[in-house]
């Protein structure tokens, strides 16, 4: 493993750069590979708009609505005309952190854009995160910049006047006025390929958030090494999907692929079953990504719709049932590519396409990664034993000041929380989850964090929540939970804390089953025992 050229940083404020881990902290980073030999300074901007404008693909679609289309050439003047605001308006310079509040739209990816043109780093929150939890995201990571959409400001206004280091919020009305006098073109702050450009958060098991830290050159690895090289696309392709942008799953498969390879992506506001597959009709998707929950609610309807255009179909966010594959298969003609990834390593590392898809399992590491399943004691796993996921590859974890980095890399490989087993041709088959993060219908949920927002519930005197299967969403988040004496059990009861839950944190974490109990399991040191939790809850699934 050789190490890749360092550039010459553009940060002016090197607060990102000064909470990364520890270099000795960090996973082994393979470069091997020509795809990701980069020069020392690179703009990602550069290589998503600028590059195919020069390149005369000015007029080629980039982004679709059902309302408007964006040629390459429209999203690079309003990127640039953005990126002039940043600078000129509020005063953003290089490495500066802009926080982005919206649904999947192309004013959310042009601001995207425009942030990294001027040399800033992007932090994007899930549309449905509410005030306690944008307010984390925003002081863990000093941002002094939000920009809204409008029809979400009510939540933006109360965690405005919550955050500590939020100067300014503005929203895209406010922003399109700010544009209309701005030039069309714009000088890219020249990067070092290594400069962040990336902060992902995503819960952890204890439920306070982990900043992922990308760079530059993650986000073109990814895709060069693992895109280009897995799933063959190119500019003729149609992208569609309902992951948000903010998470990296729904950004890699909706924004970097596609404007990477100069092909386009058709994208939803509101990605329901039926307006997944109206879109794909409408607008002729080749591609589609979404979560095995999404696949089981669209495949009753797929008669309804011509999706003869479709090539690829990829899922990730949770493990893959076998019936929801066959289901698919048999109304579409379609075998599913599943994936695993992870938000530390920016996309994904284990997935299997065409002839190579074996039902059931998840794959086999893509092109620049390598894994393998090791025991609590390090040593390799031999086919067939389970133990934990470890990853290494062209990405890895940086968490932004954060001590779990020497719990996720260890001795140079990622861990992702995952229990997997090898068979004996090489495929990895997922077992479990090792930790208190539950997968639902491609959400990752932390049960430590409904866990305190329930415990703010004068009903309740102590809980826990686990994964409980699920035929819908494939695991939902169970509650068990204690309550104070002058409270007794009932179906009003358990609605209430549901709504409690909505109200404190975003709604698609609330916990859909509720469980009153006496007690908790816990240790002889008081910890709660959440694995008999689970078990249990495995268990009665099987005896059902």
């Amino acid at each position: 493993m050789r190490k890749p050229p360092t550039g010459k940083t553009a940060h002016v404020d090197t607060f990102v750069r000064d909470h990364l881990p520890p270099p000795e902290s960090w996973p082994d980073l393979l470069y091997d590979f020509p795809e990701v030999d980069y020069p020392p300074q690179m703009n990602v901007a550069t290589e998503f708009l600028d590059e195919h404008v020069e390149a005369g693909r000015s007029e080629r679609p980039a982004l679709r609505t059902g309302t408007e289309h964006w040629t390459y050439g429209q999203l690079l003047e309003r990127a640039n005309r953005i990126a002039h605001v940043l600078q000129d308006n509020f005063g953003l310079v290089p490495g500066n952190r802009v926080l982005l509040r919206s649904p999947n739209n192309p004013m959310m990816l042009a601001c995207w854009l425009a942030v990294a043109k001027a040399g800033g780093v992007v932090v994007a929150t899930m549309p449905l995160l509410r005030q306690k939890e944008i307010t984390v995201v925003a002081d863990k990571a000093r941002i002094g910049l939000a920009i809204c959409d409008d029809r979400l400001m009510e939540e933006m206004e109360t965690a405005y006047n919550a955050c500590s280091h939020l100067e300014n919020v503005v929203t895209y009305e406010g922003l399109e006025r700010l544009t209309k006098e701005k030039p069309e073109t714009f000088d890219n702050v020249d990067t070092a390929i290594d400069d962040p450009v990336l902060i992902a958060f995503t819960s952890g098991t204890t439920g306070a958030p982990k900043g992922c830290v990308h760079f530059h050159r993650d986000i073109l690895a990814s895709a060069d090494a693992f895109f280009k090289n897995t799933i063959p696309c190119d500019e003729n392709d149609v992208f569609t999907g309902s992951p948000p942008l903010a998470f990296t799953f729904g950004f890699g498969m909706q924004a970097a692929f596609p404007l990477r390879i100069g092909a386009s992506t058709a994208l939803i506001e509101r990605p329901s079953p039926d307006a997944m597959l109206e879109t794909c009709q409408r607008h002729r998707a080749t591609v589609i990504a979404t979560a095995p929950t999404a696949y089981r609610a669209m495949t009753p309807l797929v008669y309804n719709y011509d999706l003869s255009s479709l090539r690829h179909c990829v899922s990730a966010g949770e493990t893959l049932p076998l019936p929801t594959f066959e289901a698919w298969l048999e109304a579409t003609g379609h075998r599913i590519i599943d994936g695993l990834g992870a938000t530390e390593l920016f996309h994904m590392f284990v997935l299997a396409v065409g002839d190579d898809i074996r039902p059931g399992a998840t794959g086999k590491p893509v092109y620049g990664y390598e894994a393998k399943v090791f025991d609590d004691d390090m040593n390799e796993c031999p086919p067939g034993e389970t133990g934990r996921l470890a990853v290494r590859g062209v990405t890895g974890c940086r968490y932004l000041d954060d001590e779990r980095q020497s719990t996720y890399v260890r001795d140079g490989w990622n861990f992702t929380g995952d229990a997997y087993k090898i068979d004996e041709d090489g495929y990895f088959w997922f077992q479990a989850r090792t930790d208190d993060m539950i997968i639902s219908a491609g959400y990752n949920i932390s049960g430590p964090e409904v866990e305190a927002a329930l415990l703010a519930h004068d009903a309740v005197a102590d809980c826990a929540c686990a994964a409980s299967p699920d035929p819908e969403r494939g695991f939902i988040v169970k509650a068990f939970v204690v309550l104070n004496e002058e409270h007794s059990p009932s179906d009003e009861l358990v609605k209430t804390l549901q709504d409690f839950v909505k109200q404190t944190i975003a709604p698609y974490k609330y916990p859909r089953a509720i469980e009153f109990v006496d007690a908790l399991p816990r240790t002889e040191t008081g910890k709660v025992q959440r694995f008999k939790l689970r078990q249990q809850e495995l268990e009665r699934e099987a005896k059902a």
